[in-house]
């Protein structure tokens, strides 16, 4: 069949990209099968066997030959969704072959929400968890949290083309992106650059703590990807150390701010002040905000037993939850109920645009908070003409009714999927509370008050509708939800 790019679908040349990023995930897959012979564990042969048949099928994808390596808006929207979905199941594998997750349910939502840095975990202990499949599970968070085919546009030129731009906005979270270099290739080799470093620094810094050098790579992979995973069943609490605490909140800190900022910062030829972007501004002052109410309660409630109660560790709570690192103190639950009303509200919200967080991003608030400021004032002065400013220049009409649709459908899926979680016997106290969580890829649970929750009591169909919608919410919506439309497939 002739290939027309107005009218069908790229097929081999979807099928042979999605080959290099399996060729890509099986490398990754080498850093735990070298743990498995450092530690001695048991998971060397289903490692190997897992990297074995993802390498087969990567060569086999890639052996197709295209008639054309033109990737168009469909193809790049399919692309991105497939990628995610296919990948998951690839990376399942370490998950399912070494017998810590016995369905094919379990692995496929870990795998999910280690890939979308939600950090949810169907494990109700980690303690007898061989240490290659927990550096895979907090692995898994760090690929995500920049996202694979970042990655894969840095490392192989031929995708250094329209398509692979497409595909680069696809997976990129915010609401628009600036080029940091004129090629998307440069552009993903920049951030990748910026991620590795920090990545790199948080690993050091925890290791000059009680961590030893295992658990820091673990906790600065999820800390850098804000997803959250741990080694320990009772998280950072199990090492009850104050400079563990200042170094994950600084780190979570970065991973919330947007990283186009960060290298502009750094690297641009004009370089900027950070406190002149109104996103980061805002961030900050919403970190503050939960700070202080957390304070509050913590001396309220009688907590208040030394200076880290009401300094570093409301502080802390309050970025990990902004930032959807979904790290949650141990004695969080004895807090009062003002905290967790905050905790809901800072999961919707999340970081900054361009960052590894998750939310419907803080960008996208400040401009629906000015929009109301401004028709307010319209419904006194019907002649006046307001613009929605936003980092000092006037924003389009076309981008603030984005943003609203955005909002709206972002809620209308949280709405949705609580009701289905309902139907499918979730209680209704906390059905809409996790499609929440999955949405804004934080992780927490309910069932543990305090702790991030095991979601292996939710049955198997809630299992799989929040596995597809911590995906929606990763893609940011419209990259999942268009292949539900007729118009997306309609010649």
């Amino acid at each position: 069949m002739k290939f027309r790019h107005n009218e069908y679908i790229n097929l081999r040349m979807l099928l042979r990209t999605i080959g290099w990023l399996l060729m890509v995930l099986s490398g990754f897959m080498a850093f735990p099968l070298i743990t498995t012979f450092l530690y001695k564990d048991s998971a060397t042969q289903p490692i190997l066997l897992s990297m074995a048949i993802t390498l087969a099928s990567a060569m086999a994808l890639m052996s197709l030959k295209p008639r054309s390596r033109d990737l168009g808006k469909r193809e790049a929207i399919l692309l991105t969704s497939l990628t995610w979905i296919i990948l998951s199941m690839f990376g399942m594998l370490p998950f399912l072959l070494s017998g810590t997750h016995t369905s094919v349910t379990d692995a496929f939502f870990e795998t999910m929400s280690g890939f979308t840095t939600t950090g949810a975990s169907v494990l109700d202990t980690l303690e007898h968890v061989p240490h290659s499949i927990l550096l895979w599970r907090c692995l898994l968070q760090w690929i995500g949290g920049l996202g694979i085919i970042l990655f894969t546009l840095a490392v192989v030129p031929m995708l250094n083309n329209r398509g692979g731009m497409l595909m680069f906005n696809e997976e990129v979270t915010g609401i628009t992106h600036d080029k940091l270099r004129p090629r998307v290739s440069n552009t993903a080799k920049t951030l990748w650059f910026i991620y590795i470093f920090f990545t790199i620094a948080c690993i050091l810094l925890l290791w000059l703590s009680k961590m030893n050098f295992f658990e820091a790579i673990c906790h600065g992979l999820s800390t850098m990807s804000t997803g959250g995973f741990s080694t320990s069943d009772m998280s950072v609490g199990d090492w009850n150390s104050p400079y563990i605490i200042i170094v994950l909140t600084v780190f979570m800190f970065i991973g919330g701010v947007n990283f186009n900022l960060i290298f502009a910062t750094i690297y641009g030829e004009r370089k900027r002040i950070p406190w002149q972007n109104d996103a980061f501004r805002w961030f900050c002052y919403t970190i503050f905000a939960g700070y202080l109410i957390f304070t509050i309660s913590i001396v309220a409630q009688g907590l208040a037993r030394d200076w880290q109660d009401f300094t570093i560790v409301p502080l802390f709570q309050s970025i990990s939850i902004l930032t959807s690192t979904g790290l949650v103190e141990p004695h969080f639950a004895s807090w009062g109920a003002v905290p967790y009303v905050i905790m809901i509200i800072f999961m919707a919200i999340g970081g900054c645009a361009g960052s590894t967080s998750g939310g419907a991003k803080i960008d996208r608030f400040i401009i629906l908070f000015r929009f109301l400021k401004n028709e307010m004032y319209r419904t006194m002065h019907p002649s006046i003409v307001k613009t929605v400013n936003f980092n000092g220049r006037g924003t389009s009409y076309v981008i603030v009714m984005k943003v609203l649709a955005f909002l709206a459908l972002y809620f209308m899926v949280i709405l949705i999927g609580g009701i289905l979680l309902s139907a499918m016997g979730v209680p209704v106290s906390q059905s809409f509370f996790f499609a929440l969580s999955a949405i804004s890829n934080a992780g927490v649970g309910l069932e543990t008050p305090g702790l991030t929750s095991s979601f292996a009591i939710l049955p198997v169909a809630a299992k799989w509708t929040l596995s597809f919608i911590m995906l929606t919410g990763r893609l940011e919506l419209y990259t999942v939800l268009l292949l539900f439309t007729r118009a997306f497939w309609k010649k």
